[in-house]
């Protein structure tokens, strides 16, 4: 089993910067992709960025490419999402998630374990 515990979020006005982080517990061994994803209620589950372990590869969303960045520990068990010039757009709970299996990096049901989430609001 793997534990995720998201923390990092708030509130801040557009053109701010945060970072969340997803620490990762129990055996956490061979998970293949570990990601972020974001949700505002009445839509689905969008991927915002994940890392494919075994090669190192990271991959965006269109909407976060050139602001955020996916990044780990070398130790592997922390995870974190670097967000710089924020919009309001960007507002929505945040969720860690990680994978023992392969597919679209993207899409939600390929991930097994999830966090609780984090609240990210930018105000304009």
């Amino acid at each position: 089993q793997v534990r995720l515990v998201e923390s990092g979020g708030g509130s801040i006005q557009a053109g701010g910067s945060l970072r969340l982080s997803c620490q990762a517990s129990g055996y956490i061994a061979s998970l293949f992709y570990l990601g972020w994803f974001r949700q505002v209620p009445g839509k689905d589950r969008e991927g915002v960025a994940a890392i494919y372990t075994t090669a190192g590869q990271t991959f965006y969303a269109d909407s976060v490419k050139g602001r955020f960045t996916i990044s780990q520990d070398n130790a592997g068990n922390t995870l974190y999402l670097q967000m710089n010039s924020l919009t309001p757009e960007d507002t929505a709970m945040y969720y860690c998630a990680a994978t023992r299996g392969v597919g679209l990096w993207s899409k939600s049901s390929l991930y097994n374990y999830w966090g609780q989430g984090t609240q990210v609001t930018v105000s304009s």
